[in-house]
């Protein structure tokens, strides 16, 4: 059995940084981190279904993480959600951001910035199984074909 990772903690830990409360982070930073961690598990997913053209690996990425996937996505596994990450949801949906998605409504926009913050949320809580869990579920919700 292999050792499960924290990797924000030991990222935190390798760099001598202190932890912060959770708490102390907006919605939006929730966010700007789980873009990062929501990217990363999806563009491993298409990697490990093979080998190809790296400008068709990237079109299948992108069009997973796009704002307007996002959004199916989260209103899809809304019923899943802890009272917790329906907060947090909520939190990022209804924040007031100074940017906005290119090619993407802004109903699609703030739902999309409310499941990243839920991703962020659960990465920075260092509780990968169910960002993984939750992706897993809405991808087989949107019924991807790989």
């Amino acid at each position: 059995m292999e050792e499960s990772i924290d990797l924000y903690d030991t990222i935190l830990n390798e760099f001598e940084i202190k932890k912060q409360s959770i708490n102390t982070y907006s919605p939006l930073t929730l966010a700007y981190i789980g873009d990062g961690i929501y990217e990363t598990v999806i563009r491993s997913l298409v990697v490990g279904h093979g080998n190809g053209q790296v400008n068709k690996l990237h079109k299948k990425s992108s069009s997973l993480v796009k704002a307007e996937t996002q959004s199916k996505i989260i209103k899809l596994l809304l019923d899943e959600l802890t009272q917790e990450e329906l907060q947090i949801f909520k939190r990022g949906r209804n924040a007031h951001s100074f940017t906005s998605a290119k090619n993407a409504s802004a109903a699609d926009y703030h739902m999309a910035t409310g499941f990243e913050a839920v991703m962020g949320y659960l990465y920075m809580e260092g509780r990968i199984q169910r960002i993984f869990e939750l992706v897993k579920h809405g991808l087989e919700k949107i019924e991807v074909v790989w």
